[in-house]
């Protein structure tokens, strides 16, 4: 008995497992001796995997993804940290396979540097403009200007005003 497949899910069957190649542990480098096996716990796990961006779901992180893409991911992270490499380690390799875009928070040089100082910047030009208006503002109201003089009134004009008043 065959049970049928869609188109679709067969090619995300076949995307999921290319995806699981490419992010399986790659062979070592030469004159590098194996690392040892160490006891990996889901807490460190989740922190590594907590910098990372889904690939899927790409406003969570790899950690909080429910995708089987994340899942895969935080598999590689497990097996890796489980080969004695370091979270920067692990990190490294994820940028190496997708570039920066990859991590969440992005480094803190180059020019994604912009990307930390553009918003401290604009608060602070914001925080300026409103202090410079409210010292406008206020400066406005407390100088009052002077009453100006009344117009002289000549006597024919004078003279009128009796007249009509009464």
């Amino acid at each position: 008995m065959r049970i049928p497949v869609h188109r679709w899910a067969s090619r995300s069957l076949l995307a999921s497992a290319a995806l699981a190649l490419a992010l399986g542990a790659g062979p070592m480098p030469p004159g590098q001796p194996p690392r040892a096996a160490v006891p990996v716990d889901e807490e460190s796990v989740r922190s590594v995997a907590a910098q990372l961006r889904c690939v899927v779901c790409q406003s969570l992180s790899v950690a909080d993804s429910p995708s089987e893409t994340a899942r895969q991911m935080r598999e590689v992270v497990r097996e890796r940290l489980a080969s004695g490499q370091t979270p920067d380690e692990v990190l490294a390799y994820f940028v190496e396979k997708y570039g920066t875009w990859i991590l969440l928070a992005p480094p803190r040089r180059g020019f994604t540097l912009l990307v930390w100082a553009a918003p401290l910047a604009a608060l602070l030009v914001g925080l300026g403009v409103v202090a410079l208006s409210i010292r406008r503002w206020s400066g406005a109201r407390g100088r009052s200007r002077p009453a100006e003089p009344a117009p002289a009134i000549d006597a024919a004009t004078r003279a009128r005003i009796r007249r009509e008043a009464g």
